[in-house]
Formats: structure tokens, sequence, C-alpha cells
């Protein structure tokens, strides 16, 4: 068993919608970013590569090949690597960070997403948020940072 931990933030833009695991929360404003802007898929897709000593992010898909991107097709991809490198996600716990945007109504769907784009049983999957108590440019509500810890175990 390996631990890894990934981190991911994005500025808002107001070109919608937001995509947080897998799941559109607001149609009106989104992420500024090359790919669709899910920090929480791209903050696991680096946990997972970390964990599977198989690099990060940016070195699978840079930004000229992420334009675009579907960031829970490019997770799935990871589990794929992974599966390469003879290991297998374990579980998954994420921490979303944000002033504004509620998570309590989406958990549920965002672990089920999350859980079936990596391959996991529900209860292996965690999704919670805090703010930062209006410190900083997430207290001033200018973007979104996710910190994500996967475990991954050995075939």
């Amino acid at each position: 068993m390996r631990s890894g931990v990934g981190f991911d933030a994005h500025q808002f833009s107001s070109e919608g919608p937001l995509i947080l695991g897998g799941v559109v929360l607001d149609g009106d404003r989104g992420l500024a970013a090359t790919s669709d802007g899910d920090v929480v898929a791209h903050a696991i897709a680096d946990a997972l590569l970390v964990a599977a000593a198989l690099g990060d992010l940016g070195q699978h898909f840079p930004e000229a090949r992420s334009e675009g991107l579907d960031s829970m097709d490019a997770l799935r991809q990871v589990v794929g690597m992974l599966a390469g490198a003879g290991a297998a996600p374990h579980n998954v716990d994420v921490t979303v960070i944000s002033q504004s945007v509620r998570i309590a109504p989406h958990r549920v769907e965002m672990e089920r997403a999350i859980a079936g784009a990596i391959g996991l049983e529900l209860g292996d999957v965690s999704v919670k948020a805090t703010t930062t108590d209006h410190m900083g440019a997430i207290g001033r509500d200018e973007g979104i940072a996710v910190l994500a810890i996967a475990t991954v175990e050995s075939a």
C-alpha cells in the first residue's frame, strides 16, 4: 500500500458550468482552465499517480493535450495507467476548499461519480468541504482549491 497527495486550485470564471467530481454544481459560473476545470478530478488523479510513483497529472496531460479535456475521462485513464503498473486504487479522500460553493447537497452524487470512475465502492470514497473563513483568495471567493489523498495497492 502506498499513499499520495494531490492538490489543485483554479480561479472562478464567468463561463460555466462548474463541475466538481464529475457533477455539475452551477451552470452560470465555472473555473478557468484549459480542461473542464474539475479540480476534484485533477487532485484525485494527481494523488493516484503519485501514490503509484507514475509522475503527476501535468506530465501525462500537458496543457497542449488538455484543451477541452473531460477530467473524469482523464481520471479513468489514470486508473488504466495504474493497472498497467500493477496497482489499483484502494480509497480516496477529498477536501474541497471554497467560500461559497456548497458541497453537502451534491456530496453523495460526487462520491458515486468518483467511485464509478475509479472502480471503488461508494464507502471507499469520501468528499467533504471547508472554507477559509474569508481569509485569502479563496475566502474572497476568487476560486476553489482541492486537497485529495489516495491509497493504492499493488495487484
